[in-house]
């Protein structure tokens, strides 16, 4: 019964990430060879394997996915905001953080024309959480009575680093830039370093991120974050911050498979948001286009 009880924790995560999904982007996208987008970052076998099993991962993944399609809508969906938020805290308080920082972030940025009391608003009552919950998430790594968090948080990241590094499954991240230490966290294991048969079934699903996180790297992604809406702009500060932080105390690809299924969906939302938007772009180009053709073959006649 646990078992299937933390399974359909893992299910209405999915659910609530379907619904966040078609309510912010009906556009629909095909990418390689007319798959559909949506339809491939939903099935995904990774992701379906951490969040339905008995442990941390099914109701992390629902909290995350439960506090995002609530923000869409804050004052409609306020308990469910609140559950979100409390199913996060008390799981993991440094996702907690990251998420804050992020819904803080992207409000205050956000291309929206929001009043000033609705950002006021977020920032006082997730600037004031964190605040109120600060031991509890510097006690995730021990740094409550730190005098110097920075400097602690390097040295115990770089002993838990070592411990994970030993295991079977282990990666020695700590010499590594820190853009290898991201593509090792987001795309690896990638075939030549799987360490067993779940590792090569990853390795073609970690393709698929890298061949999705392509499609981004253009001139044009800039300029799409710079204007993009506070909802894209908070899923692009969660995805970053989070993996920026994990990639100090990750040296593991088994727990590292695990940890980025709380994130990916994140980078999956902005990639969509961006092809969608460049899709509806071209097709509203090619629309006025067949207007003004329209217009000179009427006064031709």
């Amino acid at each position: 019964m646990l078992m299937v009880t933390f399974a359909w924790f893992g299910y209405l995560g999915f659910v609530y990430a379907y619904m966040f999904f078609r309510e912010k982007i009906p556009v629909k996208v095909k990418v390689f060879r007319n798959i559909d987008l949506f339809s491939l970052i939903l099935f995904l076998p990774n992701m379906h394997f951490w969040t339905a099993s008995l442990g941390k991962g099914s109701a992390i993944f629902l909290g995350l996915m439960m506090f995002t399609y609530a923000i869409i809508k804050p004052k409609s969906r306020i308990i469910l905001l609140i559950l979100g938020s409390i199913i996060i805290y008390y799981i993991r308080p440094h996702v907690f953080m990251f998420v804050a920082i992020g819904t803080v972030l992207g409000y205050m940025s956000g291309k929206e024309k929001l009043p000033f009391w609705q950002k006021a608003l977020v920032f006082i009552s997730l600037g004031g959480a964190l605040i109120l919950v600060q031991d509890q998430i510097l006690a995730v790594m021990n740094l409550q009575d730190s005098e110097n968090i920075i400097a602690d948080f390097q040295e115990q990241s770089e002993e838990r680093a070592e411990d994970l590094s030993r295991s079977g499954s282990g990666v020695d991240m700590s010499s590594y830039p820190i853009a290898f230490k991201l593509f090792t966290f987001w795309f690896r294991p990638l075939f030549i370093d799987a360490p067993n048969f779940l590792g090569i079934i990853t390795s073609f699903e970690n393709l698929i991120y890298l061949l999705l996180f392509i499609k981004i790297l253009k001139k044009d992604f800039i300029k799409f974050i710079r204007r993009s809406p506070a909802i894209v702009k908070m899923s692009f500060v969660i995805f970053i911050s989070t993996s920026f932080a994990m990639t100090f105390v990750m040296s593991n690809l088994g727990i590292i498979m695990r940890q980025k299924s709380m994130v990916m969906y994140f980078l999956f939302f902005v990639i969509y948001y961006y092809l969608a938007q460049k899709k509806y772009t071209r097709i509203k180009r090619l629309k006025k286009l067949r207007e003004q053709r329209i217009k000179e073959m009427e006064v031709a006649v």
